[in-house]
């Protein structure tokens, strides 16, 4: 689970748009830059290297 201050604040590093926490697969979703960055022992890892690409079902949700 992602402290909901902590998730106000953060923004994806390759769009600075907000992100979304998924808390099925324990990643912070970015739609704009279509990556979703994965939430290790409630820590956000939020680096462009660690991401991945959101499928096409992922992006239309």
């Amino acid at each position: 689970m992602i402290d909901k201050k902590l998730l106000s604040i953060l923004v994806c590093p390759v769009s600075k748009a907000p992100v979304e926490y998924d808390k099925d697969k324990n990643e912070l979703i970015c739609c704009a830059s279509g990556l979703a960055y994965p939430v290790r022992d409630g820590i956000p890892v939020m680096l462009e290297s660690e991401a991945r690409e959101l499928s096409v079902d992922e992006k239309l949700k």
